[in-house]
Protein backbone atom coordinates (compact mmCIF):
# COMPACT_ATOMS: atom_id res chain seq x y z
CA UNK A 1 0.00 0.00 0.00
CA UNK A 2 1.40 3.55 -1.00
CA UNK A 3 2.27 5.36 2.15
CA UNK A 4 -0.09 8.06 1.87
CA UNK A 5 -2.65 6.07 1.59
CA UNK A 6 -1.74 3.86 4.28
CA UNK A 7 -1.25 7.12 6.33
CA UNK A 8 -5.47 7.95 5.39
CA UNK A 9 -6.30 4.38 6.18
CA UNK A 10 -4.78 4.66 9.08
CA UNK A 11 -6.08 8.37 10.70
CA UNK A 12 -9.19 7.10 9.42
CA UNK A 13 -9.14 3.88 11.85
CA UNK A 14 -7.58 6.27 14.72
CA UNK A 15 -10.24 8.77 13.90
CA UNK A 16 -13.08 6.49 14.88
CA UNK A 17 -11.78 4.74 18.08
CA UNK A 18 -11.21 7.93 19.51
CA UNK A 19 -15.18 8.77 18.40
CA UNK A 20 -15.88 5.71 19.51
CA UNK A 21 -13.88 6.50 22.75
CA UNK A 22 -15.55 9.80 23.12
CA UNK A 23 -19.01 8.45 22.28
CA UNK A 24 -19.00 11.10 19.22
CA UNK A 25 -21.09 9.93 17.07
CA UNK A 26 -20.66 11.94 14.20
CA UNK A 27 -17.21 11.30 13.91
CA UNK A 28 -17.93 7.56 14.23
CA UNK A 29 -20.11 7.91 11.66
CA UNK A 30 -17.44 10.08 8.87
CA UNK A 31 -14.08 7.70 9.52
CA UNK A 32 -16.01 4.53 9.79
CA UNK A 33 -15.93 4.09 6.14
CA UNK A 34 -12.41 5.31 5.24
CA UNK A 35 -10.54 2.17 6.55
CA UNK A 36 -12.59 -0.05 3.86
CA UNK A 37 -11.96 3.24 0.92
CA UNK A 38 -8.12 3.01 1.60
CA UNK A 39 -8.56 -1.36 1.32
CA UNK A 40 -10.70 -0.51 -2.12
CA UNK A 41 -8.18 1.55 -3.41
CA UNK A 42 -5.42 -0.67 -2.53
CA UNK A 43 -7.19 -3.61 -4.74
CA UNK A 44 -6.56 -1.74 -8.00
CA UNK A 45 -2.65 -3.35 -7.26
CA UNK A 46 -3.97 -6.85 -7.25
CA UNK A 47 -3.80 -8.77 -10.74
CA UNK A 48 -6.53 -8.20 -13.15
CA UNK A 49 -9.44 -10.96 -13.09
CA UNK A 50 -12.68 -12.52 -11.17
CA UNK A 51 -10.57 -12.92 -8.00
CA UNK A 52 -9.99 -9.12 -7.59
CA UNK A 53 -13.72 -8.48 -9.13
CA UNK A 54 -15.27 -10.36 -6.81
CA UNK A 55 -13.38 -9.33 -3.76
CA UNK A 56 -13.93 -5.46 -4.89
CA UNK A 57 -17.87 -6.34 -4.87
CA UNK A 58 -17.49 -7.55 -1.84
CA UNK A 59 -15.63 -5.02 0.09
CA UNK A 60 -18.13 -2.66 -1.40
CA UNK A 61 -21.23 -4.06 0.08
CA UNK A 62 -19.05 -4.32 3.35
CA UNK A 63 -18.61 -0.51 3.18
CA UNK A 64 -22.45 -0.18 2.26
CA UNK A 65 -22.91 -2.57 5.42
CA UNK A 66 -21.01 -0.02 7.92
CA UNK A 67 -22.95 2.86 6.78
CA UNK A 68 -25.96 1.16 7.89
CA UNK A 69 -24.62 0.25 10.98
CA UNK A 70 -23.29 3.22 11.93
CA UNK A 71 -25.86 5.61 10.69
CA UNK A 72 -28.35 6.97 13.63
CA UNK A 73 -31.13 4.92 13.24
CA UNK A 74 -32.17 0.75 13.69
CA UNK A 75 -30.94 -0.45 10.24
CA UNK A 76 -29.31 -3.35 11.41
CA UNK A 77 -31.38 -5.63 9.37
CA UNK A 78 -30.32 -4.15 6.47
CA UNK A 79 -26.77 -3.80 7.06
CA UNK A 80 -26.99 -7.48 7.78
CA UNK A 81 -28.50 -7.26 3.96
CA UNK A 82 -25.76 -6.16 2.94
CA UNK A 83 -22.77 -8.23 4.85
CA UNK A 84 -24.76 -11.45 3.47
CA UNK A 85 -24.17 -9.88 0.43
CA UNK A 86 -20.63 -8.99 0.96
CA UNK A 87 -19.66 -13.07 2.23
CA UNK A 88 -21.74 -14.21 -1.04
CA UNK A 89 -19.06 -12.31 -3.17
CA UNK A 90 -16.12 -13.26 -0.84
CA UNK A 91 -18.04 -16.85 -1.73
CA UNK A 92 -17.47 -16.21 -5.42
CA UNK A 93 -14.31 -15.46 -5.37
CA UNK A 94 -12.69 -18.31 -3.40
CA UNK A 95 -15.38 -20.39 -5.31
CA UNK A 96 -13.58 -19.32 -8.72
CA UNK A 97 -9.64 -20.31 -7.42
CA UNK A 98 -11.01 -23.98 -6.14
CA UNK A 99 -13.80 -26.44 -6.13
CA UNK A 100 -12.66 -29.51 -4.36
CA UNK A 101 -14.59 -30.53 -1.57
CA UNK A 102 -12.02 -30.08 1.26
CA UNK A 103 -14.37 -31.94 3.63
CA UNK A 104 -12.20 -31.02 7.09
CA UNK A 105 -12.88 -28.02 5.82
CA UNK A 106 -16.23 -28.03 5.73
CA UNK A 107 -16.56 -29.13 8.94
CA UNK A 108 -15.07 -26.93 10.69
CA UNK A 109 -16.31 -23.98 9.00
CA UNK A 110 -20.13 -25.62 9.63
CA UNK A 111 -19.19 -25.93 13.19
CA UNK A 112 -18.83 -22.71 13.20
CA UNK A 113 -21.17 -21.74 12.00
CA UNK A 114 -23.92 -23.81 13.81
CA UNK A 115 -21.97 -23.03 17.31
CA UNK A 116 -22.79 -18.99 16.60
CA UNK A 117 -26.42 -19.66 15.46
CA UNK A 118 -26.98 -21.57 17.92
CA UNK A 119 -25.94 -19.20 21.05
CA UNK A 120 -27.84 -16.56 19.00
CA UNK A 121 -30.93 -17.97 18.96
CA UNK A 122 -30.93 -19.36 22.00
CA UNK A 123 -30.69 -15.36 23.43
CA UNK A 124 -34.09 -15.19 21.18
CA UNK A 125 -34.17 -13.49 17.91
CA UNK A 126 -37.82 -13.07 17.14
CA UNK A 127 -38.62 -12.61 13.56
CA UNK A 128 -35.16 -12.11 12.94
CA UNK A 129 -34.59 -15.87 13.23
CA UNK A 130 -34.45 -16.65 9.57
CA UNK A 131 -32.41 -14.12 8.47
CA UNK A 132 -29.79 -14.52 11.25
CA UNK A 133 -30.13 -18.55 9.84
CA UNK A 134 -29.32 -17.53 6.65
CA UNK A 135 -26.55 -15.02 7.13
CA UNK A 136 -25.18 -17.87 9.46
CA UNK A 137 -25.24 -20.14 6.39
CA UNK A 138 -23.82 -18.15 4.26
CA UNK A 139 -20.42 -17.07 6.27
CA UNK A 140 -19.94 -20.68 7.02
CA UNK A 141 -19.85 -20.94 3.21
CA UNK A 142 -17.77 -18.73 2.41
CA UNK A 143 -15.45 -19.63 6.00
CA UNK A 144 -15.48 -23.14 4.18
CA UNK A 145 -14.51 -22.09 0.87
CA UNK A 146 -11.76 -19.54 2.07
CA UNK A 147 -10.59 -22.59 3.70
CA UNK A 148 -10.18 -24.42 0.84
CA UNK A 149 -8.14 -22.19 -1.31
CA UNK A 150 -5.58 -23.52 1.37
CA UNK A 151 -2.95 -26.05 -0.50
CA UNK A 152 -4.56 -24.91 -4.11
CA UNK A 153 -3.44 -21.73 -4.58
CA UNK A 154 -0.44 -19.55 -3.80
CA UNK A 155 0.21 -20.18 -0.19
CA UNK A 156 0.22 -16.16 0.67
CA UNK A 157 -2.78 -15.21 -0.90
CA UNK A 158 -4.97 -18.59 0.51
CA UNK A 159 -3.77 -18.08 4.11
CA UNK A 160 -3.91 -14.21 3.98
CA UNK A 161 -7.86 -14.94 2.37
CA UNK A 162 -8.33 -17.67 4.97
CA UNK A 163 -7.16 -15.55 8.13
CA UNK A 164 -9.01 -12.62 7.00
CA UNK A 165 -12.22 -14.67 6.96
CA UNK A 166 -11.71 -16.32 10.12
CA UNK A 167 -11.86 -12.96 11.89
CA UNK A 168 -14.70 -11.52 9.77
CA UNK A 169 -16.58 -14.54 11.23
CA UNK A 170 -15.38 -13.71 15.29
CA UNK A 171 -16.34 -10.01 14.37
CA UNK A 172 -19.37 -10.74 13.28
CA UNK A 173 -20.24 -13.72 16.33
CA UNK A 174 -18.91 -10.78 18.47
CA UNK A 175 -22.06 -8.30 17.08
CA UNK A 176 -24.50 -11.38 17.25
CA UNK A 177 -23.55 -11.66 21.15
CA UNK A 178 -23.01 -8.19 21.95
CA UNK A 179 -26.49 -7.00 20.60
CA UNK A 180 -28.99 -10.54 21.47
CA UNK A 181 -26.96 -12.22 23.95
CA UNK A 182 -25.20 -10.17 26.31
CA UNK A 183 -23.68 -6.95 26.11
CA UNK A 184 -20.15 -6.86 27.25
CA UNK A 185 -17.32 -4.27 27.98
CA UNK A 186 -15.15 -3.06 25.45
CA UNK A 187 -17.03 -5.08 22.85
CA UNK A 188 -16.78 -2.07 20.39
CA UNK A 189 -12.84 -2.36 20.12
CA UNK A 190 -12.94 -5.44 19.69
CA UNK A 191 -15.50 -6.08 16.86
CA UNK A 192 -14.24 -3.41 14.71
CA UNK A 193 -10.68 -4.07 15.08
CA UNK A 194 -11.33 -7.86 13.58
CA UNK A 195 -13.36 -7.24 11.21
CA UNK A 196 -10.72 -4.59 9.90
CA UNK A 197 -7.95 -6.75 9.84
CA UNK A 198 -10.04 -9.52 8.64
CA UNK A 199 -11.01 -7.16 5.42
CA UNK A 200 -7.35 -6.35 5.58
CA UNK A 201 -6.52 -10.31 4.74
CA UNK A 202 -9.00 -10.41 2.20
CA UNK A 203 -7.69 -7.59 0.43
CA UNK A 204 -4.56 -8.41 1.02
CA UNK A 205 -5.11 -12.09 -0.61
CA UNK A 206 -6.13 -10.37 -3.85
CA UNK A 207 -3.03 -8.16 -4.30
CA UNK A 208 -0.68 -11.16 -3.28
CA UNK A 209 -2.31 -13.42 -5.70
CA UNK A 210 0.32 -13.55 -7.98
CA UNK A 211 1.41 -17.42 -8.93
CA UNK A 212 4.20 -16.45 -11.38
CA UNK A 213 6.30 -14.64 -8.96
CA UNK A 214 6.32 -17.45 -6.79
CA UNK A 215 7.50 -19.44 -9.38
CA UNK A 216 10.05 -16.90 -10.53
CA UNK A 217 11.61 -16.58 -7.20
CA UNK A 218 12.09 -20.19 -6.81
CA UNK A 219 13.67 -20.70 -9.91
CA UNK A 220 17.15 -19.26 -8.92
CA UNK A 221 17.52 -21.26 -6.19
CA UNK A 222 16.89 -24.09 -8.50
CA UNK A 223 19.78 -23.52 -10.57
CA UNK A 224 22.05 -23.10 -7.93
CA UNK A 225 22.09 -26.24 -6.50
Amino acid sequence: MRPLLLLATLVGVVLFLLGLHLELKWLTLLSKPVPVIGLLLWLHAAPVGAYRRWVGIGLGFSLLGDMLLEWPADLFVFGLGAFLLAHLAYLLAYLGDSRRLAPLELLVAATAASAMFAVLARAGLGSLLLPVALYSLAIGAMLWRALARIGAVPARSAWLAAAGAVLFVLSDSLIGISRFVAPFEGAGYAIILSYWLGQLGIAASAVLNRPQLEGACSAPSISAR
